[in-house]
C-alpha cells in the first residue's frame, strides 16, 4: 500500500454546508453563507461571452481581473495576489510562511479551515479561545513568539459574525513583531455596518506585515466560480503569487469578477437588502427569547451548547438547512425572506419545545 503523510491520519475532512429537504418538499439552504441573489444581468452576459473562449486557457496572471482590482481600491497591481476563493488564498499564505516550528495564531473558534490548512501546510497551529464571541486580541498578542509566523484576525469573524473594532485592532498590530504577518479575513466585509470597525485596506497602507484577504463568494454571489484576493505590500503579494497552482483562477470566473466590480453600486444594493433581512432575523430571535451576539456578516449566531445538534435537526425537518457546530452552537445564513421566515419558525417552536 502507498505511503501517506502521517498528519492525514489525524485530519477530518472539511465539512461544507449540505441543503436538507422537509417531507413536504421545502428546502432552504441557510448554512454556506451564499447570497440569496444570483449575478445580475450584466455579469451573467460577461460570463455567456467568456464561455465561447474555454477552450483556451485562462490567462495565467489574470491581468485584467488585478488591474480592475488595483484601479478599485487605489493599489498598484503589484499589491494584488489571487486565487480560487478566498479559502485558496489562504491555503497560499499558509504555504508561504509554513515550514517545521513555524507556528501560526487564530482565534478558536474561527474559520474551521484553517486548523485544515495549517496541519497541511506543517505548521503548528495556536488557538487562542475566543472572549465571549469575540477574538481576544490581548491574549492573542501574548502567544506570539520567536516561532509565531502568521496571525490571522477574522473580521466580521466566522462564525459569530463579531468585529474588532479599530483602536483595539490598532493596539494589538502594535504589539506584533515587524516580522509577522498578519492577515485579516474580510470575507464578509461588505456586509459591516458599524462605523468603528476599519477596513483592512487603510491599515494596510502603513503597515507592510499586514495583508488584507477577501472573496467574490458572499456579496458578489459568485460562490460557484471561486475568486479571491489578496492586497498586500509587494513582497508579500509577490511571495503569495509564487504558490499559487497555474491557471487557478479560471476564465469564467475572471471574466464574471470583473464584471461584478463593474456592477459594484447595483450589487451592493443587495447587500443592504440582505442587511435589514439580518437585522430582521436577529431582533426577532432576540423576541423570540434567544442571546444572539450583534453579527456584521451575513448571518447569526446562537449558542447552544448541548442543544446544536437538536437544533439543527429540527431545522432540518423544517426544510432549512444551518451550519451545526456540535457542542457550540449553530450558524445560520441570511437568506431570502421566505427562507428566514421559515427559519425563524422552526427556532419558535424548538424553543417553544
Amino acid at each position: 500500500m502507498p505511503r501517506f503523510r502521517a498528519i492525514l491520519d489525524t485530519m477530518p475532512p472539511y465539512k461544507a454546508g449540505k441543503a436538507v429537504v422537509s417531507a413536504d418538499g421545502r428546502s432552504y439552504k441557510l448554512s454556506s453563507n451564499e447570497s440569496p441573489y444570483g449575478p445580475l444581468p450584466s455579469v451573467v452576459e460577461a460570463i455567456a461571452k467568456a464561455a465561447s473562449e474555454i477552450h483556451r486557457y485562462p490567462d495565467p496572471a489574470a491581468t485584467g481581473l488585478t488591474d480592475a482590482l488595483a484601479e478599485r481600491y487605489g493599489v498598484p497591481p503589484e499589491h494584488v495576489a489571487l486565487g480560487a476563493g478566498s479559502v485558496t488564498v489562504a491555503q497560499q499564505l499558509f504555504e508561504t510562511v509554513s515550514e517545521p516550528g513555524a507556528e501560526v495564531i487564530y482565534a478558536w473558534r474561527s474559520f474551521e479551515a484553517y486548523p485544515l490548512l495549517a496541519d497541511l501546510a506543517g505548521a503548528t497551529s495556536v488557538r487562542v479561545p475566543l472572549l465571549g464571541e469575540t477574538h481576544h486580541l490581548d491574549a492573542m498578542a501574548e502567544a506570539i513568539t520567536p516561532q509565531t509566523r502568521m496571525i490571522f484576525v477574522c473580521n466580521p469573524n466566522n462564525p459569530t459574525g463579531t468585529v474588532v473594532h479599530a483602536a483595539e485592532l490598532a493596539a494589538f498590530l502594535d504589539r506584533v513583531p515587524e516580522n509577522v504577518l498578519v492577515v485579516l479575513d474580510e470575507a464578509y466585509r461588505e456586509y459591516v455596518r458599524d462605523a468603528d470597525v476599519t477596513d483592512g485596506l487603510t491599515v494596510y497602507r502603513d503597515r507592510p506585515n499586514v495583508a488584507v484577504l477577501r472573496t467574490f463568494s458572499k456579496a458578489y454571489g459568485l460562490a460557484g466560480l471561486r475568486v479571491g484576493y489578496l492586497i498586500a505590500d509587494e513582497p508579500v503579494a509577490a511571495a503569495v503569487r509564487k504558490t499559487i497552482v497555474p491557471f487557478a483562477v479560471n476564465h469564467l470566473a475572471q471574466a464574471a469578477a470583473v464584471a461584478s466590480l463593474a456592477a459594484e453600486a447595483e450589487l451592493l444594493e443587495r447587500v443592504d437588502t440582505v442587511v435589514k433581512e439580518r437585522t430582521r432575523v436577529r431582533e426577532a430571535l432576540i423576541a423570540q427569547g434567544w442571546t444572539v451576539p450583534i453579527t456584521e456578516a451575513n448571518f447569526v449566531w446562537l449558542r447552544l451548547g448541548e442543544r446544536t445538534t437538536a437544533f439543527a435537526e429540527a431545522c432540518a425537518a423544517d426544510g432549512v438547512a444551518v451550519r451545526p457546530f456540535a457542542g457550540e452552537g449553530a450558524r445560520i445564513s441570511i437568506g431570502s425572506p421566505e427562507a428566514n421566515d421559515t427559519f425563524l419558525a422552526a427556532a419558535a417552536a424548538f424553543r417553544a419545545a
